[in-house]
């Protein structure tokens, strides 16, 4: 951002402090200051930001958004009854002085890989700003934007949701030219309530900007039912219908050991093959929500295919890394059932006849369908038919009854702890001896610490 401490102030409705410093970038975290940072102080469940103020204040800060006393300051402090939302105000505020056309990108599964991708392709036409990993929520992407400079030609940013109202709030803030909504699943339903994820992800199509576009999937008929509800102009991507504006279909693989996948793209009745940092069927959806969102805002057919073959994946996200005799596949950073599904499809379709081990960790936040989900993460198991499986956390007398009743015969090994997870291991792949592995789970079962066991036993080498 580009925004002086008395237009923040004007606009958080404070006094106007006697100096006027011009703040570049808002930070929450005081080891992240640089010069010119407006410090906000958040208090937490454990750790409260205006403890470190003073700390902030040292390191650069130009100044800080405070909600309560924190005695003597060396820089100028703006005094707030609520610094999340204050910051909601700083970030909506700077939107509006900007040119650049603002893209929201949400979804169950694959929205940080979407957003990635995404602006990866559109800034190879102008300067294009996104929200790093998947800050994507009340406080990540109101920081996100306030660390955009305000020249940019794009800026591509995502929305996050777990409970009731997370949405109309991250909408209101951004206020997309673009609302693209990725796909709707089985996602934080604990905390989203009875109206479903489809009617919760399109609050972001009534905070659209005047003129502004929804586009969105025509695979999920509640998504088409919300979307079409809410009034706002729609386009189509779609992975089933030819007949759709946008459509896109796995076409197999780009190499012999390449996890890239070729992928048959339809733009508005012409056809053309493009190849994507994807592997898989999984993959078509991202390509044609990518292609649909790219080519509204005006990127060329040569563009998106450049940029598609350019693009990479953001970590944590069906990266692979080559361990001895196994292709480990690292998707470990969040998991839900649609997210669990798919991912498994791809590592089986790369496996191709070769063993495949999925390390899966339970799915949470799924409030009274966790039993159900898991006993169809099971029966999804049992179809894909992995030599073994290895599991970590609750739910699995869920995902056991699921293999039983899909007639599983492989090997079922649940671990507590990392020293559990190396016996496993090595009992596992003395059995299966060569293949794939999948490592994936909610973010709460640090899945990724069982795949370093995996990499401190052999030399890694990242594909």
């Amino acid at each position: 951002m580009r925004l002086t401490l008395h237009e923040v102030a004007a606009q958080l409705g404070v006094p106007l402090p006697p100096e006027n410093p011009l703040l570049k970038c808002a930070v929450t975290d005081s080891r992240e200051v640089t010069l010119g940072a407006l410090f906000v102080c958040i208090p937490g469940t454990h750790v409260d930001g205006h403890d470190f103020a003073q700390a902030a204040a040292k390191r650069g800060a130009a100044a800080l958004l405070v909600s309560r006393d924190i005695g003597e300051s060396e820089i100028p402090c703006l005094r707030v009854h609520d610094t999340v939302s204050a910051l909601g105000k700083i970030a909506a505020f700077w939107r509006k002085q900007t040119s650049a056309k603002v893209v929201g990108v949400t979804g169950t599964a694959g929205k940080t890989t979407v957003k990635d991708v995404l602006a990866q392709i559109l800034a190879l036409k102008g300067k294009t700003a996104k929200s790093p990993v998947n800050n994507n929520n009340q406080i990540g992407m109101p920081r996100a934007m306030l660390h955009a400079d305000g020249d940019e030609a794009f800026w591509v940013m995502e929305a996050g949701i777990s409970h009731a109202g997370d949405m109309e709030y991250l909408a209101s803030v951004l206020s997309p030219d673009v609302g693209l909504i990725l796909n709707v699943g089985a996602g934080h339903t604990e905390g989203l309530g009875a109206k479903g994820v489809a009617w919760h992800k399109t609050r972001m199509l009534g905070q659209l900007a005047s003129g502004g576009i929804g586009i969105i999937s025509a695979d999920y008929p509640d998504l088409v039912r919300e979307a079409e509800n809410t009034g706002a102009t729609l386009q189509y991507f779609s992975t089933k219908d030819r007949k759709m504006p946008y459509y896109a279909v796995y076409a197999g693989p780009s190499g012999d050991d390449d996890a890239r996948g070729r992928y048959c793209v339809h733009i508005e009745g012409r056809e053309y093959e493009m190849v994507a940092p994807f592997y898989g069927q999984y993959g078509a959806e991202n390509v044609a929500a990518v292609v649909a969102c790219a080519h509204t805002l005006g990127v060329t057919v040569e563009g998106i295919a450049t940029g598609m073959a350019q693009a990479t994946l953001p970590h944590q996200r069906f990266c692979e890394r080559r361990v001895g005799s196994w292709l480990c596949i690292d998707d470990t950073y969040n998991a839900n059932p649609l997210s669990m599904h798919r991912m498994l499809d791809a590592a089986a379709e790369r496996a191709a006849g070769r063993n495949l081990i999925a390390v899966l960790g339970e799915m949470l936040e799924l409030g009274g369908n966790t039993f159900q989900e898991h006993e169809a993460l099971g029966l999804h198991l049992a179809q894909v038919k992995p030599a073994a499986v290895i599991w970590k956390g609750g739910q699995g007398d869920a995902v056991r009854e699921g293999l039983n009743k899909g007639g599983y015969s492989g090997l079922w090994l649940p671990v507590s702890a990392v020293a559990d997870f190396t016996r496993v291991w090595e009992q596992c792949t003395a059995v299966a001896g060569q293949g794939v592995a999948l490592f994936k789970g909610s973010r709460a079962n640090n899945m990724e610490s069982l795949l370093e066991v995996v990499v401190g036993m052999g030399l890694p080498h990242v594909l």
